[in-house]
């Protein structure tokens, strides 16, 4: 369970993503072996049945730019959207070979979870041949921001009294340099293992901005691949709990202390 609900969250976006592997639409034999382009299948049928699914749930349709191009040079990117009403969040997206459900302001752990596991059995139940449904990727990913003048205070100081991650380059790099030590801009990321459930976790911070404000973002990302994949969909759910719980318990250790409870409202 998380452990609370923030009145003023810093939450950008919250995204579940499901990939799946393409076919290869043309298969070029001989010393030189290569396959051009990838494809799915079963994308056409897939995506007029989950039209149907979706409807009581997502009942305003938008077609995106990508939508025109051929499949095979759009592979795993989205093509269509589904809302819960015109320009709404929460929203469901889907290409050839990737499926998304993403929500933002609106966001509970308890709807989005329910959403999730509800879009992925449509997923799952309108699919023509969910035995070549073969899963590439399963990713969490949240994305947060809270505003703060970059331009002309330390990001650095910020990153480490704030949000508890200490990034110190050494001070002789600018000593009788001319050169400032407070960074003008900056991209952090690191992955770690994780074995519940097996992936990776990934984190980065970044300056940026939010409502065309600089601002400090950072995403919390659980990734698995491979042999780290659950069986799918009977494992979906146990993955998706474990990888939540990593992106709850790592969110709150990071922001506790004043950033707490300025998101709290307090």
């Amino acid at each position: 369970m998380p452990r609370k609900d923030l009145k003023n969250k810093p939450l950008v976006e919250a995204i579940l993503e499901i990939k799946w592997h393409l076919v290869p639409a043309v298969e070029v034999s001989g010393p030189a072996q290569m396959a051009i382009p990838a494809l799915d299948p079963h994308y056409r049928l897939l995506l007029g049945r989950l039209f149907d699914r979706l409807q009581t749930d997502y009942p305003t349709h938008e077609q995106l730019p990508t939508a025109n191009l051929p499949d095979e040079m759009v592979g795993q990117a989205v093509q269509h959207r589904f809302r819960v009403a015109k320009d709404d969040w929460p929203l469901v997206q889907v290409g050839p070979g990737v499926f998304a459900v993403n929500d933002t302001r609106n966001y509970t752990w308890t709807d989005f979870q329910q959403r999730v596991r509800e879009a992925v059995g449509r997923l799952y139940d309108a699919h023509p041949n969910v035995s070549e449904l073969r899963i590439q990727s399963l990713v969490l990913r949240y994305i947060d921001a809270v505003e703060y003048n970059y331009e002309k205070e330390d990001a650095f100081e910020f990153l480490r009294d704030k949000l508890k991650v200490a990034i110190n380059p050494l001070p002789s790099l600018f000593q009788d340099t001319g050169v400032e030590s407070r960074p003008q801009s900056f991209t952090w990321h690191a992955t770690f293992r994780c074995s519940k459930p097996p992936g990776g976790v990934h984190v980065s911070f970044a300056t940026g901005r939010r409502e065309d404000k600089p601002a400090i973002l950072w995403e919390t990302t659980v990734r698995s691949v491979g042999n780290d994949l659950p069986a799918m969909p009977d494992g979906f759910a146990t993955w998706f709990d474990a990888a939540h719980e990593i992106t709850d318990d790592w969110f709150f250790k990071l922001i506790e202390g004043e950033l707490e409870r300025r998101f709290e409202g307090v």
